[in-house]
């Protein structure tokens, strides 16, 4: 087990270079002067060429990837040409937001999805089966800021039980801050069970056709124990496949990194963007590494 940790740590490196490499050059090669945008229209040609040497962006390409690559290993991504704070005070500010809606929504969506897959695979073609399918392709369907304005007229504006936006930090007030956090969850939730129900659904009525399935009905186990014993955890592959992690912020006016990003896009602030998109890419590796572990755990084979 320790072997298969290791070999996949190793392997998010080359990634995680890679992506470094390109982040940057990208960035460095797309038109715009953060230099000028910080000077403002009025500057003149030496006070852009003065922020240009402040900032560093006079140096050539290589030794400022280098420059930045060297910090980046510390933790220092440098302060931001906008903002003028530093870049990891920034992330730091803006993260706990972007977590907390993208925990919530995948704990709401899978407890909500899961069972319901099960039970349409329990029933297949009865009634209950099809209300749940058609549920899940208005799901796909729908888009989601419609279903998010929504569940905003019906519980905020008509009911008036929840708040239309904005977000309460987890260290101020824990009620709060989940109050606010319902309607942003359920409005990805409902996207995320539309897709994982639909995959457990497919997956357990795969998996309730295999011979072994039939051999625990012999024996005389109930139905309950053949699904959560053997039928689910042998669909589990598929389905911890399309379980992710999804962010919307707009609609809800939530500060966190999706708005963060927005705005050092439109400042041209290197900095922010190389580190925002970094963080992303490890996030991303990282619940791949989860995902594989979690393979292993369900089937041990992998491991080998």
């Amino acid at each position: 087990m320790f072997t298969f940790i290791a070999h996949r740590l190793l392997s998010a490196v080359p990634v995680l270079a890679t992506v470094a490499v390109v982040v940057f050059l990208m960035l460095r090669l797309t038109p715009g002067d953060p230099a000028a945008v910080i000077a403002g229209d009025t500057a003149t040609a030496e006070q852009v060429a003065e922020i240009r040497g402040k900032l560093g962006l006079d140096q050539p390409i290589l030794q400022q990837f280098f420059i930045w690559a060297g910090r980046g290993l510390k933790g220092d991504f440098g302060e931001s040409f906008f903002f003028k704070k530093p870049v990891s005070e920034l992330i730091t500010q803006r993260i706990e937001p972007t977590l907390s809606l993208a925990i919530v929504t995948i704990l709401l969506a899978v407890l909500i999805a899961v069972p319901l897959g099960v039970l349409a695979a329990q029933r297949a073609g009865s009634l209950l089966d099809r209300c749940l399918m058609g549920f899940s392709v208005l799901g796909f369907s729908v888009p989601v800021f419609v279903i998010g304005y929504l569940l905003i007229y019906i519980f905020a504006v008509k009911l008036n039980w929840l708040p239309v936006q904005g977000y309460r930090r987890i260290g101020e007030n824990v009620a709060d801050w989940a109050v606010h956090l319902v309607l942003p969850s359920l409005t990805l939730a409902v996207i995320y069970v539309a897709l994982i129900a639909r995959m457990t659904r497919a997956s357990v009525i795969e998996v309730l056709t295999e011979d072994y399935i039939r051999t625990a009905r012999a024996k005389g186990l109930t139905q309950r124990v053949i699904l959560l014993r053997h039928a689910l955890r042998n669909a589990a592959i598929p389905i911890v496949t399309v379980i992710g992690l999804g962010v919307t912020e707009s609609v809800y006016n939530i500060p966190g990194l999706g708005r963060l990003t927005v705005d050092a896009v439109l400042a041209h602030d290197y900095p922010v963007i190389q580190a925002i998109i970094l963080l992303f890419s490890f996030a991303y590796v990282l619940v791949n590494l989860l995902i594989d572990l979690t393979y292993s755990f369900f089937d041990p084979r992998i491991r080998y």
